[in-house]
């Protein structure tokens, strides 16, 4: 499992454009920035809807004031799933969703929640990181349901 002070590993997200799905690399992401990334079992799901992404869009500005340069989320969705939850959340511009589609960046940090008996499959555990450089500097993991450990109001004092 990644930890504080591990490089993140190397993986490709596929993001929604104005011209259609296009693939993002973590170099693309993290190389040389600032990053908060949080990451959800599903688009779209009650806690991750209503608590978690909120929190992180209504406060971008709060984080960006203390030298975030992205605040990015993923999440186990494909990339139309990711694109709809964006445009339906009022995240644009605010919040980047990194579609994580099969998974493997979620299996590449140790982070997955096996969800298949509760026929959701593989999906992502809900934590939340600050990045400097591909460099992860906090991590927060939620080991039960809810947002206190991985919301924005922790990350908040932590950059």
């Amino acid at each position: 499992m990644i930890k504080v002070g591990d490089k993140l590993p190397s993986a490709t997200f596929t993001v929604m454009t104005p011209e259609g799905p296009k693939p993002k690399t973590t170099d693309d992401v993290f190389k040389g920035k600032t990053v908060v990334l949080f990451g959800l079992p599903g688009a779209f799901t009650p806690t991750c809807h209503k608590n978690h992404l909120p929190g992180y869009r209504d406060q971008a500005a709060a984080l960006k004031a203390k030298g975030v340069e992205t605040i990015a989320v993923t999440s186990v969705n494909d990339v139309f799933v990711m694109g709809a939850w964006r445009d339906a959340s009022g995240s644009d511009g605010k919040v980047e969703f990194l579609a994580d589609g099969s998974a493997a960046f979620a299996k590449a940090i140790g982070l997955v929640l096996d969800l298949t008996e509760r026929g959701m499959g593989v999906r992502s555990k809900r934590y939340s990181m600050l990045v400097k450089d591909g460099v992860v500097k906090t991590l927060n993991i939620e080991e039960a349901q809810g947002t206190a450990e991985s919301g924005v109001e922790k990350m908040l004092t932590q950059v």
